[in-house]
């Protein structure tokens, strides 16, 4: 009895170590069988029919345009698309011709832009003052005797030099901006010691053509644009 219970004592371990190692085996493999199969089945398909699109709603087959079997379609998409641009571009061309017509001037800032004087009342030694563009001008009615004294005038004593013929259409009339180039004040026509305008303010004399002889101003008075219209109207500007 004592050799029998001895010798279960000893196999006992021996069969319990058996049965745990063959359980254990049998349910490795089981478990790894279940998760090939089920991640096969599920996640990892090679079922080209669900995967050669990228997707399995069929949304790519469903939508798609064959421009051989459907070629209305693809006109449609193509009128729509021309419509589309041409809309842009009409758009853009209508806002580029209201910009450019914004930047020109309208008829009453062209109406002020020029104006028209008659000469036939100013006598010879004369000077008158008008407005043009909110600036006064001078326009004097030269005698033979300043238009030859002008003239004689040598470049060497004149600061900002010009001959007297550059700065008139006709020798017997003058016409300048009535505005100090110093520092923009109104000089006093027939004074100075030159006869022609005297500037108050800080002591600049012109001459009989409008141009600087001295004190601080550093240009002659500025000729404005103008024509003859005829012998007794100009048009300034």
């Amino acid at each position: 009895m004592n050799a029998l219970r001895l010798g279960a004592s000893r196999l006992a371990p021996s069969a319990a170590r058996s049965v745990s190692n063959t359980f254990q085996r049998e349910a490795g493999a089981s478990a790894s069988n279940f998760f090939q199969n089920t991640t096969s089945n599920k996640w990892f398909s090679t079922n080209q029919s669900l995967n050669e699109l990228g997707s399995v709603d069929h949304a790519f087959t469903d939508d798609r345009i064959d421009k051989v079997a459907e070629p209305e379609r693809r006109a449609f998409t193509y009128l729509m698309l021309s419509g589309v641009r041409f809309a842009y571009a009409s758009t853009a061309r209508v806002l580029v011709v209201k910009f450019v017509s914004s930047m020109s001037a309208s008829a009453d800032v062209l109406a002020l832009a020029s104006a028209e004087f008659d000469l036939g009342e100013i006598d010879e030694g004369k000077t008158i003052t008008v407005k043009w563009r909110g600036k006064p001008v001078f326009i004097r009615h030269r005698t033979p005797g300043e238009i030859d004294t002008e003239a004689a005038v040598p470049m060497a004593h004149l600061r900002d030099q010009e001959a007297d013929d550059e700065r008139v259409h006709k020798p017997e009339w003058l016409v300048v901006l009535g505005i100090c180039t110093h520092l923009g004040c109104v000089p006093i026509s027939g004074a100075g010691d030159f006869n022609g305008w005297f500037c108050p303010c800080h002591g600049s004399h012109y001459d009989v053509s409008g141009r600087i002889r001295k004190g601080p101003a550093p240009l002659n008075l500025e000729v404005p644009p103008y024509k003859f219209v005829d012998e007794k109207k100009i048009l300034i500007g």
